[in-house]
């Protein structure tokens, strides 16, 4: 596999032939061939569990291939560790993020090559070092913060400078935008448009179509752990790249809207701060209707619907909430999540490996956990298996009731914290962003899942990066500010432009009002 440039050919930067992966009877990669070349931006795409991960953890030295041969620079290389694919020239920022929170930007930047002066950690190098990082790869980040204080995005950013500093030819950047918002997004372009000017290649491992025909020059698609095809981002069109991602045409990624809202609240919030001294927020949501939350990232959306979960305690609350039969109640958040549950009210928070997985624990166990809901300790637990069958057939599952939760794709794993809480029977499911990670066709899955649900009764509230995504599975869209809600848009009617205005503008009777108590006005 090699590349003509004038009269001298080259071979490609990285070159996978015949490679297949297995792990004990899952066939994780099968046989598959692929190419990388030099100032090329490649994207790896396909559903969760089609092999996209697997693949470059065996470029980047997780693991080994049981058959085949991997080649860069024409040379053909046996990558064992991830130490020696740094060697080899290739650099990973993963999905999974590996920040060490005890640990300040600085410190996490420089592992595994730390500094030393007389036999010390050379601490002001270090700093010195990051800093150069940080201002390469356009993150602010304060190089002596504590990793713990950062939020997810912050730490996907600074894992892409953690990419960035080793001076690779390689490098693969694997779903590095989940959890950014369209600032950190912008950074990140920047960053791999100067990657390919310099001639490295960049693996690009996406879900998200904007961001593959944004990004990239060449998409390959990977299906069931086989290669289906290689194209240049060009000739594909958005509905071509899904059919060979799911082997179908996907006709709706989002299921019809109901044709009238309920008048019936399942949540009323007459009233909520979140902190002392914070704006005072009211909302509802009707039963059979699915609301979301926009706003750009760090104004206050996130901490709005942990505190309706009972994780966080407000300053102060007046909320009722609704039961299956319409009958409303007092919902305190100060008495914790598992009075919010008892009460029908459940959070699918963002990050569902630490916060919403028993990650050693089989599907089947992580639905059934649902059932545990409201039960004393000295009762015994109710697995009903016939149920959690039913749900595992529901949800569409790609995989074995028994088999543990860390071993399945990421939006495998999603719809398995969703069938938790929906055959939990819960009123009102919160939902931190509820594709995050996910492919394409699970999405889809997803969204019926929430719309069939709020059909059969339910309410959501949803927060999301994702604007495309609140406008298609939302009914009504709350826009959020400086923690207080400054618009209450038609989902039907809504456009990206029109939330990110409400997002970002303050209007006209806020600022005249705000110039009268600061004396400035007459």
């Amino acid at each position: 596999m090699t590349i003509q440039q004038g009269t001298t050919r080259r071979p490609a930067r990285v070159a996978l032939t015949g490679v297949s992966k297995a792990f004990g009877r899952t066939h994780a990669l099968t046989d598959v061939t692929l190419a990388g070349e030099r100032g090329s931006i490649h994207a790896i795409t396909g559903e969760n569990g089609a092999g996209k991960s697997t693949l470059m953890k065996l470029l980047s030295g997780v693991h080994l291939p049981d058959t085949g041969e991997i080649r860069v620079d024409g040379e053909r290389v046996r990558l064992e560790t991830p130490a020696q694919a740094r060697r080899a020239g290739v650099s990973t920022v993963f999905q999974e993020l590996t920040i060490l929170p005890n640990l300040t930007v600085a410190e996490n930047l420089c592992l595994g090559r730390e500094p030393r002066r007389y036999g010390t950690l050379d601490r002001r190098r270090i700093v010195r070092n990051a800093v150069e990082v940080l201002e390469r790869s356009g993150v602010a980040l304060a190089p002596k913060r504590l990793c713990d204080d950062l939020t997810i995005a912050e730490q996907q950013m600074l894992e892409i400078a953690k990419g960035l500093v080793d001076d690779a030819g390689v490098f693969i950047f694997d779903e590095p935008t989940a959890p950014l918002n369209r600032t950190e997004i912008d950074t990140l372009e920047a960053v791999l448009v100067r990657l390919r000017h310099e001639g490295k290649l960049v693996f690009y491992i996406s879900h998200r179509l904007d961001e593959i025909f944004r990004f990239c020059d060449t998409v390959s698609v990977l299906k069931d752990g086989r290669h289906i095809a290689t194209h240049a981002a060009a000739d594909l069109s958005e509905r071509r790249l899904v059919q060979l991602m799911v082997g179908r045409e996907l006709t709706a990624l989002f299921p019809p809207r109901r044709r009238a809202s309920c008048a019936e609240p399942a949540l009323d919030v007459a009233s909520l701060s979140v902190r002392a001294g914070g704006p005072d927020v009211s909302l509802s949501v009707g039963r059979g209707e699915i609301v979301g939350i926009a706003g750009l990232e760090g104004h206050g959306q996130r901490e709005i619907l942990r505190t309706l979960a009972g994780i966080d305690v407000p300053a102060k609350s007046e909320i009722r909430i609704a039961d299956r039969h319409g009958a409303m109640a007092r919902h305190d958040p100060a008495r914790g999540v598992q009075a919010a549950v008892q009460q029908g009210i459940a959070l699918m928070p963002e990050d569902r490996k630490s916060e919403g997985l028993y990650l050693g624990l089989s599907v089947r166990d992580n639905i059934a956990l649902g059932f545990l809901r409201g039960r004393p300790l000295w009762r015994r637990a109710h697995r009903a298996p016939s149920v959690v069958a039913a749900w595992i057939d529901r949800i569409r599952l790609r995989g074995l009731p028994a088999d543990a939760v860390q071993s399945l794709s990421g939006g495998n794993q999603q719809k398995v914290m969703l069938a938790r809480w929906l055959a939990a029977g819960v009123n009102v499911l919160l939902v931190e962003q509820p594709t995050r990670g996910v492919d394409v066709g699970a999405k889809a899955e997803i969204y019926a899942l929430l719309r069939r649900f709020a059909e059969e009764g339910g309410a959501v509230l949803a927060v999301s990066g994702d604007l495309p995504e609140l406008i298609g599975m939302c009914d009504r869209i709350l826009v959020v500010r400086n923690g207080a809600f400054v618009a209450d848009v038609r989902a039907a009617e809504a456009t990206e432009e029109q939330l990110l205005a409400f997002a970002l503008t303050e209007p006209a009777a806020d600022r005249s009002s705000r110039a009268s108590v600061n004396g400035e006005e007459a």
